[in-house]
């Protein structure tokens, strides 16, 4: 015989996950959104998931208007423009080789962890904070 919960179900109601899952802020644009959240359903792929991310910093990147040249130079270009700290753009360029070394499957390369793909995205994360969704509340904020 099986045990009924209160609303009468065999199942419980789940009213909270811990740990919480990411989410991408809708002031992020739509490619970016796209691939950062696919990043972080992918978790569970690492190398997946740090290709998916280091292409969310790309297409935020582009957004800006750094479309010339290469992730590299797109990069250093933001920081040289100010749009990123130095200390950010040396992150990218983490996230940036990270990804490399799994698209083209660098046998020197150690193959990334879920601990190294959380730590990319969460980078990208603070990433997109910084570029759009900060920006976005204070201007929500001002017009008020």
């Amino acid at each position: 015989m099986t045990a009924a919960y209160p609303d009468g179900s065999q199942y419980p109601e789940i009213h909270d996950l811990w740990p919480t899952q990411a989410s991408v802020d809708a002031a992020v644009p739509g490619r970016a959104r796209h691939y950062l959240e696919q990043a972080i359903s992918s978790i569970h792929a690492p190398s997946g998931a740090v290709m998916l991310a280091a292409s969310a910093v790309d297409a935020m990147l582009k957004d800006k208007g750094f479309k010339q040249g290469t992730l590299h130079g797109r990069i250093n270009d933001a920081a040289k423009q100010h749009l990123i700290t130095e200390e950010m753009a040396a992150w990218a360029h983490e996230v940036r080789l990270g990804a490399n070394d799994e698209r083209h499957a660098d046998e020197e390369a150690d193959l990334p962890s879920t601990d190294d793909a959380e730590r990319v995205i969460e980078f990208v994360l603070a990433l997109a904070q910084f570029l759009y969704v900060l920006p976005s509340r204070v201007e929500r904020g001002r017009r008020k």
